[in-house]
């Protein structure tokens, strides 16, 4: 019986700055698929030198574009990157030996997190940073869901965890936090918009202090000093900014 085949994807919105690194790293895998949602810059020449298969266009809801890419993946497992993240050899090696014996599901991946040059461990989540996500999986076992951001997962077959980290280049710096921050409060209001039921405004107030609880105290983020007070701090704005753009930005 042969061996299974790997597909790697990867997609991307002009991140020249990053993407020949993250495609250089992943030349273990049997094909890499590149999804270039309207991309200006760079990054299509570098897909071309780099990628088996480009897929360009616009997508507006984040699941959608990525389900496009899991679909164009020719092989019997899929290992999913962003642009800003690397797989380590270590990673590669624990992929290969997983694809090799486990049985068909989805697998989550730990991430060691970066702001700027700086390895941050505590305080992620909330919404803001990822500790572990579903990342490997068996063709057919993972689907996306229809929002803007932070999207939905649909997971089928067997589950499991790694130990080896992707490591993620979360944040260049607070600007870049915030920036973020802005950008993505925007998709989820219009998330909140077109599902119909954009929450209430005492319930989201609350949730700023029970978030940022749970970011600095429950997941130590205390431990990682002003950079876990500012990973906290971001965590507790998330619903309450996403609530006032949805209530007071509508479009007439």
């Amino acid at each position: 019986m042969p061996d299974p085949r790997l597909s790697a994807l990867v997609v991307a919105h002009n991140e020249e700055a990053q993407l020949a690194d993250c495609l250089a790293a992943l030349a273990f895998a049997d094909e890499i698929v590149v999804v270039l949602d309207r991309c200006t810059d760079g990054s299509k020449a570098i897909a071309e030198r780099l990628a088996t298969r480009i897929i360009e266009g616009g997508w507006e809801i984040e699941g959608a574009r990525r389900n496009v890419g899991i679909d164009a993946c020719t092989g019997d497992w899929i290992v999913e990157v962003d642009a800003d993240e690397r797989v380590t050899p270590a990673l590669a090696r624990e992929i290969r030996a997983t694809m090799a014996h486990a049985p068909a599901g989805h697998y989550r991946i730990p991430f060691d997190n970066y702001v700027g040059d700086r390895l941050v461990k505590h305080g992620w989540g909330a919404a803001w940073g990822v500790r572990a996500t579903e990342r490997l999986f068996a063709k057919g076992c993972k689907r996306w869901g229809e929002q803007r951001v932070h999207p939905s997962l649909q997971l089928t077959g067997a589950k499991g965890e790694l130990t080896a980290c992707m490591i993620h280049y979360a944040h260049r710096d607070v600007s870049d936090m915030l920036q973020r921050l802005d950008r993505y409060t925007s998709a989820r209001a219009a998330d909140l918009r077109a599902g119909g039921d954009i929450g209430r405004f005492g319930q989201n107030v609350r949730r700023i202090f029970s978030r940022f609880w749970k970011c600095y105290v429950a997941r130590r983020g205390y431990r990682e000093g002003q950079y876990g007070f500012a990973i906290a701090l971001m965590a507790a704005l998330y619903p309450i900014l996403s609530y006032l753009k949805a209530s007071l930005d509508r479009k007439p």
